[in-house]
């Protein structure tokens, strides 16, 4: 089981639900250390303390040399920044090495492996301070650094949509942000805003509910929320087809992005093209349900058959996929959009749904 063991208050104190300043076993990444105190001359790494027996590892070791020299305090800063443990070195209870929380401090880049290359170093960062932007902010600049301005890209595609509630500007502000750090350039689409829709609304818009449908969770039926978000997504289908888009990416607003997204993306793309795999729709962020049904495309890195799968947070879509999604009438007989999906790739669990909908031939893969 290695060499430790979290006790229960880890999670709390890492997620900041326990907020203040404890003694912990140890600390780690992130060291306070009062260098007005003579006992901190006695701390080290290496060489371990002379009365040191266990494993040869460096957190131990140093909490070793804290619980032996006196005290160092340990900051919390954002998400992967610090690790505090109990370990089989429990008695270190009583020694006076601390973790504070009560401020987020800052974050701390992943430290490259001996194999990786400053481009591997730069993808770490920017995917860091997309993390930073979760928590708050954008980064700012030091006023006395000075950056040439970067070229944004559509990576390839033919459009990059973002969909956005216009009363959701902080969403807006942080996807722009993040997209502009990851060197995207995007168009950004005014969701439909579910809450505004009346009855007559929905009447002239053509939508009416699948009979029988019910959420499997709540029983309830569709929420106006699910059909703006429904018609947000209906919209654009639309608009790829009127302006003949081969390849296009669709981003919710919620999104959060894996490391490197952009060269992972690209390299998927080049090993569809390499493979001739035919596709209608690459889920790109969304919620598995069952790994055990999804298995790998031969050829092509990284990439499954789609299972029955929830939420529509990213996903690439062709000309001839958008086309098969409008091409059932979907909102006379509407239900949630990432129920739709799975229905159009014949995987959802529920025949009676299934069969309003004809062909259910839809293509779809997801990143894996």
């Amino acid at each position: 089981q290695g060499y430790y063991r979290r006790t229960p208050d880890y999670f709390p104190t890492k997620n900041r639900q326990r907020v203040g300043c404890f003694p912990v076993p140890m600390v780690y990444a992130t060291f306070l250390i009062d260098l007005r105190k003579e006992e901190t001359l006695q701390l080290a790494f290496y060489p371990p303390h002379p009365n040191y027996t266990w494993a040869f590892d460096d957190i131990i070791v140093f909490a070793y040399s804290c619980q032996e020299a006196g005290e160092v305090d340990g900051v919390l800063g954002g998400e992967g920044a610090w690790r505090g443990c109990a370990a089989h070195l429990s008695h270190l209870a009583g020694a006076e090495v601390h973790v504070c929380n009560q401020h987020r401090f800052g974050y701390i880049n992943v430290p490259v492996k001996a194999h990786q290359t400053l481009e591997d170093d730069h993808a770490n960062f920017v995917h860091l301070t997309l993390e930073a932007m979760v928590d708050g902010p954008p980064m700012q600049r030091s006023r006395h650094i000075s950056l040439l301005p970067r070229p944004l890209t559509k990576m390839g595609f033919d459009e990059i949509f973002l969909i956005n509630l216009v009363r959701r500007p902080d969403r807006r502000q942080r996807m722009l942000a993040s997209l502009q750090e990851l060197e995207i350039v995007p168009r950004v689409v005014d969701a439909v805003d579910g809450s505004t829709l009346n009855s007559s609304d929905i009447k002239v818009l053509g939508v009416d509910l699948l009979p029988g449908y019910y959420d499997p969770f709540s029983g309830r039926t569709l929420t106006k929320g699910e059909v703006g978000c429904f018609l947000s997504h209906y919209n654009i289908w639309k608009e790829i087809v009127s302006r003949g888009l081969e390849r296009s990416v669709v981003f919710e607003d919620d999104v959060r992005f894996e490391a490197a997204f952009p060269a992972r993306l690209q390299r998927l793309m080049e090993d569809l093209e390499q493979a001739q795999q035919d596709w209608d729709l690459i889920y790109l962020g969304r919620k598995q349900v069952n790994d055990e049904d999804e298995a790998p495309v031969k050829g092509v890195r990284n990439l499954v058959v789609a299972g029955y799968s929830y939420w529509t947070l990213a996903y690439a879509i062709s000309h001839h996929g958008a086309q098969k999604l409008l091409a059932t009438k979907p909102l006379s007989k509407m239900l949630p959009v990432d129920e739709y999906l799975p229905i159009m790739y014949d995987k959802h669990p529920n025949e009676d749904y299934k069969r309003h909908f004809s062909p259910r031939d839809l293509l779809v893969f997801s990143a894996h």
